[in-house]
């Protein structure tokens, strides 16, 4: 016969079920959850938020599905979640051009600080300066010299006005006081061939994109814009290492929603996405695309979206830099 169960072991079980995160309970009654990605599919924010939704999507019992937004500068994806009912089923997988399109535009229709709110930062993957392996400079010490004894004359490329890539290359400037032209392209890869050919001098791009290339020997990298160096890349120095202060340039991605979710629905989305991020094959997707999981609390991620808008509205005002 079975031993009815004590009254300590009653409380026990219920405290432990109260303990739980709510990590199997699905939010917004089990409606499907879409992950809105501001870019097109197969670029790095496209292939994080996939790597979310197939993790946060079994820990929840619910369907997670990605849907690709393009169009504005990421705008178009950005309002239709800043729009959106706050109730768990629309996220927005956000990264710096969240903090850096206020700058840019001047006539947003929506209010990223007042309409988004941070859930969790993912991961991030530092950005690296890179240049043609025939190139005359081999660090980025080298390349400022020679762009201080011929203003005008070298180039960087970007992937279009006010991206990371063209931001990055602003703030060198900026800070080693070198006048280099900016060459904009419709996305990082046209521009990274015409790197390639020798047509510019150098670019900045994030390291997952660029350290297959770098491995092929079709670039090398002439800083590495993080506060230590990579393990990717252990004989590449950072900039501080060769006196160049205050280019820290990382691209990040972080899980936001619509301003105004309930703290439940907060709660049990930020537990799910903590289990997630910490999670052994969300580690290793990440160290594959060169990036280190983060995670952390929503009071850090607003932080650092603070703070990040601030460095790069001063940025784009010094520069001058308007959307195209």
């Amino acid at each position: 016969m079975r031993a009815h169960p004590t009254r300590r072991a009653v409380l026990g079980a219920a405290a432990a079920a109260l303990a739980m995160p709510a990590l199997a309970q699905p939010v917004a009654g089990g409606r499907t959850i879409r992950i809105i990605v501001p870019f097109g599919a197969g670029g790095a924010v496209d292939i994080v938020a996939r790597l979310v939704a197939q993790e946060i999507g079994p820990r929840l019992g619910q369907t997670v599905v990605v849907e690709n937004r393009t169009g504005g500068g990421g705008n178009i994806a950005m309002e239709h979640v800043a729009r959106s009912a706050p109730d768990g089923t629309t996220l927005l997988m956000a990264s710096p051009s969240v903090i850096v399109n206020p700058h840019l535009y001047p006539s947003l229709t929506y209010d990223q600080a007042t309409q988004l709110a941070p859930l969790m930062l993912v991961g991030e993957v530092p950005s690296v300066m890179i240049a043609p392996p025939g190139f005359e400079a081999n660090d980025a010490r080298a390349f400022i010299a020679m762009a201080r004894a011929r203003p005008g004359f070298y180039t960087f490329g970007s992937g279009g006005s006010g991206t990371t890539e063209h931001l990055a290359s602003e703030l060198l400037k900026l800070r080693a006081g070198i006048d280099i032209v900016h060459v904009p392209y419709r996305g990082g890869a046209p521009a990274m061939t015409d790197l390639q050919a020798g047509r510019l001098s150098m670019m900045f791009t994030n390291l997952a994109q660029a350290l297959p290339l770098i491995r092929g020997g079709q670039f090398k990298v002439l800083g590495v814009a993080d506060r230590q160096r990579h393990p990717a890349l252990p004989d590449s120095p950072t900039f501080a290492e060769q006196g160049i202060e205050g280019i820290n340039v990382t691209v990040w991605w972080g899980i936001m929603a619509p301003a105004g979710l309930p703290a439940e629905t907060t709660q049990r989305l930020h537990a799910v996405l903590a289990e997630s991020i910490a999670s052994p094959t969300m580690t290793a997707a990440l160290e594959r695309l060169s990036a280190k999981p983060l995670g952390g609390s929503i009071e850090s991620f607003a932080q650092r979206l603070s703070s990040e808008g601030r460095s790069w509205g001063e940025v784009i005002r010094g520069a001058n830099i308007r959307a195209e």
